[in-house]
């Protein structure tokens, strides 16, 4: 996947966590954390074993999704 492709799936998942951690934030760092959760979910996803082979777009965007869904979580607990 090619940097446009990264970017899209930053932002598709950053904007999905903030949705689903009730948070409210901009395009930028939707993207921003988007893209540490797919670190983060591919950090866990490689420990755990887990790999997709079907849809490498939509396999990288759950992954995303769920990594920044952790990010957002534990940002939100060490804030409050």
């Amino acid at each position: 996947m090619g940097f446009i492709g990264w970017i899209i799936v930053g932002i598709v998942a950053g904007f999905i966590a903030e949705k689903v951690t009730k948070s409210d934030h901009g395009l930028i760092t939707n993207l921003i954390v988007g893209l540490i959760g797919a670190f983060v979910g591919g950090f866990i996803a490689d420990r755990f074993g887990i790999s997709f082979v079907n849809n490498a777009l939509v396999d990288t965007t759950i992954i995303a999704t769920l990594g920044a869904i952790l990010v957002l979580f534990i940002y939100q607990k060490v804030r409050s």
